[in-house]
């Protein structure tokens, strides 16, 4: 497998410049601020239009953790059956019980949603949530997921990379292994020499919005310098990632 780079986009203008700067795929959210959620079919249906590389979109219906109950995983299911009516090349999903394991019975049903549609499924950064990693893999494997993205239970891929390296070497040949949360120009090069052939990253910018804040009123959600700012995809970053990541 060739390496491969997936910017986690959260817009129509993030997906534009993720493609111009050489991205081999889209993760597509809403949101970005609070883990990435669910983005409209709208959004969707024009990202489609105006890129050719595949579009993997995010099914998350709020911020927080994981472990959902039944209302919100049928809520899910919907969702994810609407984005691949769509054209979504692939769902991002996770589901988590309440112990920190697996949830087999809705990731099972999620898998055979998605291959109905013959397309991706891959289990998001809920899995850097979990208690026991090899076994948590081992579960996914065994249901079918295509995919898992991950930090290597860390905060950061810099954090998780020995058990980034392991994961990739144990198993890389049953599930691919996506590598994210951190990754950037000064460690992917590193990454890579571990073994792993895909990374995700936002590739970051701030841009400012001057009516964020007036008197008393903010909608702000950074803070500091970018507390006027939303958040955005510097496809400088992104051609620059990509040209060492396709090196």
């Amino acid at each position: 497998m060739k390496n491969k780079l997936e910017v986690c986009c959260g817009s129509y203008q993030d997906a534009l410049a993720a493609q111009a700067g050489g991205a081999d795929r889209i993760e597509l959210n809403t949101a970005l601020h609070l883990g990435g959620l669910t983005p409209s079919i709208v959004i969707l249906e024009a990202v489609k239009k105006a890129v050719s590389i595949p579009v993997v979109c995010m099914v998350r219906e709020r911020g927080a953790g994981f472990c959902y109950d039944e209302t919100e995983c049928e809520l899910l299911y919907l969702q994810a059956e609407a984005l691949l009516q769509a054209g979504a090349d692939g769902i991002a999903f996770g589901f988590l019980h309440a112990d920190h394991t697996i949830d087999r019975a809705h990731t099972k049903k999620m898998v055979e949603l998605i291959h109905a549609h013959q397309k991706e499924a891959v289990f998001h950064r809920a899995f850097d949530c979990v208690k026991d990693g090899e076994a948590s893999i081992r579960c996914l494997i065994e249901l079918g997921v295509d995919r898992v993205l991950t930090s290597g239970l860390s905060r950061s891929v810099t954090e998780g990379m020995d058990r980034l390296k392991m994961l990739q070497k144990r198993y890389g040949d049953q599930i691919e292994i996506l590598a994210g949360c951190g990754v950037n120009e000064g460690n992917v090069e590193l990454l890579l020499t571990q073994g792993i052939k895909q990374v995700h990253s936002s590739c970051k910018t701030w841009i400012k919005d001057p009516t964020t804040i007036q008197g008393d009123v903010s909608y702000a959600y950074a803070q500091g310098e970018q507390a006027e700012c939303y958040d955005a995809v510097d496809q400088r970053k992104v051609a620059k990632l990509a040209e060492l990541v396709h090196r």
